[in-house]
């Protein structure tokens, strides 16, 4: 189980810091998913290479575990809206962080217009204000399901708080 004062790291850091070109892909990542830190890229990076381990094992045994294997991935990877149901296995290596990254809360919400930018978006979600089956989250980077994500609403408290500013931008 091990200690909550001593967590692991949820990803690996690029093997070569300095790379111009990796740096600078990066920077465009950040400022399109509205991202606080490069950890946040190199974490979605982790699980999309976990997946993608996962697979490659998956096609190189055939056995009755693997198939099971297999079965899960696949919905596993439907409910979180990163694959169709027709998908096959070798199609699931072609994903990319892009992929991922949209997957996220943060980005889910901006999206779907319930913040003016992903800043803004990030703001709402860690100070409470966005709810899913009026549940309150408050993890930018909680990975949404494909049911979830039909549920995602602001709390009343801001909508009433947005009707007010309207009205007084109007008068």
């Amino acid at each position: 189980m091990g200690s909550p004062k001593h967590q692991r790291k949820k990803y690996k850091t690029p093997i070569h810091p300095w790379s111009g070109s990796r740096i600078l892909g990066e920077k465009d990542i950040i400022k399109n998913y509205g991202l606080q830190n490069k950890k946040e890229i190199w974490r979605a990076e982790s699980k999309l290479l976990l997946i993608k381990k996962q697979v490659k094992r998956i096609i190189a045994s055939s056995s009755e575990q693997s198939e099971r294997e297999k079965m899960q991935l696949l919905s596993k990877l439907f409910r979180y809206n990163l694959i169709q149901k027709e998908t096959k296995l070798d199609e699931i290596l072609g994903l990319q962080i892009n992929d991922v990254l949209e997957r996220r809360l943060q980005t889910i919400v901006f999206k779907k217009n319930l913040a003016k930018s992903q800043i803004q978006a990030r703001q709402f979600i860690t100070h409470g204000h966005i709810l899913i089956d009026n549940k309150r989250v408050t993890m930018p980077s909680y990975f949404v399901t494909r049911d979830e994500e039909n549920k995602i609403t602001l709390s009343s408290h801001l909508k009433i708080f947005e009707q007010e500013m309207e009205k007084k931008t109007k008068a």
